[in-house]
Parts: structure tokens; C-alpha cells; sequence
């Protein structure tokens, strides 16, 4: 079945830990799975957070790029959520082997499918 877009979810642990609390390594890092996917790129945008940590987000054409790290374990979220012919995959791995994740668990969710069938409730008289 078609689908509208492609939603990497993925799990990246044992990151070099340097990476993890650099906001501009991880921007540039975000940038470049953007490109390198073949999506086209419309804001960037990253926060770093006192003591570590950093949150950002690259919104595409195709929908976007996020990640949360948390050095302090080594551990960052990020999902790639694509649209229309690109693989979110190809920005997921190239961010993981980017930040050198030792351990990788990442799922892939269709999006778009159609509408949500809603089982109704028996009502009770």
C-alpha cells in the first residue's frame, strides 16, 4: 500500500561523547544526512543546553530531522521523517555512524495509510 511519507525512529548508544554535547558538530551533522538523502533543506535549527545536552531540528521539504542528546550517557533520540521518494534511512545511518553509536535500534513507521478505524464502544442501556 502507498503511504505518504517514512518515519525512522532510532535509539543511538555508546556516542562519542564530545559529539553529543557539540551543537555545531550535531548541526552539521543533521545538514549533511539532509543532503545527503536528497532532501531539500528549509530551516535549521539547535539548541545547546547548560550543563550538556543538545535539541534541534532540520524541517525539509519532506518533513524533517530531529535529535535529543544526552551525553551524560552516551545516548541520543533522532527520527527522520521523510516524504515522497526518500529514504529515511539513508540520513538515519549516516547519523549514527556520524556520532559513532556502538549500538543502533531503529524501527521504520509508515505514515499516511488512510484513515484510523476507531472501534466504537456498545453503548449500554
Amino acid at each position: 500500500m502507498d503511504t505518504m511519507g517514512r518515519h525512522v525512529i532510532a535509539e543511538l548508544w555508546g556516542c562519542n561523547l564530545e559529539k553529543l554535547n557539540d551543537m555545531e558538530t550535531i548541526e552539521q551533522i543533521f545538514v549533511d544526512a539532509a543532503l545527503k538523502s536528497g532532501a531539500e533543506i528549509r530551516e535549521v535549527a539547535f539548541h545547546k543546553f547548560a550543563p550538556q545536552g543538545v535539541s534541534g531540528v532540520v524541517i525539509i521539504s519532506e518533513s524533517h530531522l530531529t535529535i535529543h542528546s544526552f551525553p551524560e550517557h552516551g545516548y541520543a533520540s533522532i527520527d527522520v521523517y521523510t516524504c515522497g521518494d526518500l529514504d529515511p534511512n539513508i540520513a538515519a545511518n549516516y547519523i549514527a555512524e556520524a556520532l559513532e553509536a556502538e549500538i543502533q535500534e531503529k524501527m521504520e513507521m509508515p505514515r499516511g495509510m488512510g484513515p484510523v478505524q476507531v472501534k466504537q464502544k456498545a453503548s449500554v442501556l
